[in-house]
């Protein structure tokens, strides 16, 4: 019996060790072999991916643990799922960052901005990132703010990528986005940064909209706050609240400016898109048709109209008679 149970709690722990800890070894040598920055990177990360950080204090000579900056804590998943996966920290960030105490002078580095990468590179073109540039430079944001406001109010340089390419799944393209401009805009934290007014209230200034929380969740912010582009993917003009969308026929018609905004892309990949092609836009009325309904409706009033029809000959008769 002992003989039983030892050889019981061995495969119990083999097992333990198989499900936890090799699929985590499994990643971490996926992670090395799959990015060439990889190994370099956990130089930072062994200290900037997790919210503690160790370090040996020579002037008392001993260990200590502290505390990271919250603002400064990297999530690796993130990272290596993001559109900048493939660099090194120290392509954005000085070189001087390898040495640890990191220089007081370097919390002054300027950050890189789009354009120092992005700008004039053929390799990007097709994203025509100049106009991206110009768009946002006429956008409200920038208007207001000027160059206090960067790219990187919006687009974390760490987690960024761009989900408005993915046709797989629009629902998690609509809440990615959204999260985005919620980030500031439902954060007075983050909104103060560059301003000492109140954050308004989103659900108090949207609620004019019909429906509100079926609103936020199919459709993206900026369908109704940017001027639409033909020539980027994803509009960066964001207009004043004065012009914002709100007129239900912009959005609920054949014609819908969604074809241009949020379907923008499977329009592209398709040639066309119409919405009475897909049966999960149900709510959009006006832009999408049900034939079965269409079809249900008609029987249903020429029902009506033969019954009216039949009522009328019927006291026709009996007043003849």
């Amino acid at each position: 019996m002992k003989k039983k149970k030892t050889y019981i709690i061995f495969i119990r722990s083999l097992l333990f060790f198989l499900l936890f800890f090799c699929p985590k070894l499994n990643a971490q040598e996926q992670t090395t072999n799959t990015f060439e920055y990889a190994e370099e990177n956990q130089q930072c990360l062994k200290c900037h991916g997790h919210k503690y950080y160790n370090y040996f204090n020579t002037w008392i000579e001993k260990m200590v643990r502290e505390r990271m900056n919250p603002y400064f804590v990297i999530d690796s998943a993130e990272f290596y799922q993001s559109n900048h996966r493939n660099f090194s920290c120290v392509d954005c960030h000085s070189s001087d960052y390898r040495k640890f105490p990191h220089s007081g002078e370097l919390r002054m580095e300027p950050r890189a901005g789009c354009m120092d990468c992005h700008g004039g590179d053929e390799t990007y073109a097709k994203f025509n990132f100049e106009q991206i540039d110009e768009e946002f430079r006429n956008s409200v944001h920038f208007s207001k703010y000027s160059d206090e406001f960067t790219c990187w109010m919006c687009h974390n340089p760490h987690s960024y990528k761009t989900s408005a390419r993915n046709n797989e799944n629009l629902q998690k393209t609509i809440e990615y986005d959204n999260n985005i401009c919620l980030s500031c805009h439902a954060d007075i934290s983050e909104y103060q940064l560059l301003t000492t007014l109140e954050n308004p209230n989103i659900l108090e200034t949207h609620d004019w909209l019909p429906n509100q929380v079926l609103h936020f969740k199919n459709v993206r912010c900026i369908e109704c706050h940017t001027q639409i582009s033909n020539n980027v993917l994803v509009a960066h003009n964001v207009q004043p609240k004065e012009k914002a969308v709100k007129l239900c026929t912009e959005c609920h018609s054949q014609n819908s400016i969604l074809k241009e905004t949020l379907y923008k892309y499977q329009k592209e990949i398709s040639g066309k898109f119409e919405f009475s092609q897909r049966e999960d836009f149900p709510h959009l009325i006006g832009g999408n048709r049900i034939y079965l309904l269409n079809l249900v409706s008609i029987i249903i009033f020429l029902i009506t109209l033969g019954g009216v029809g039949i009522h009328i000959i019927l006291r026709l008769i009996n007043k003849s008679t």
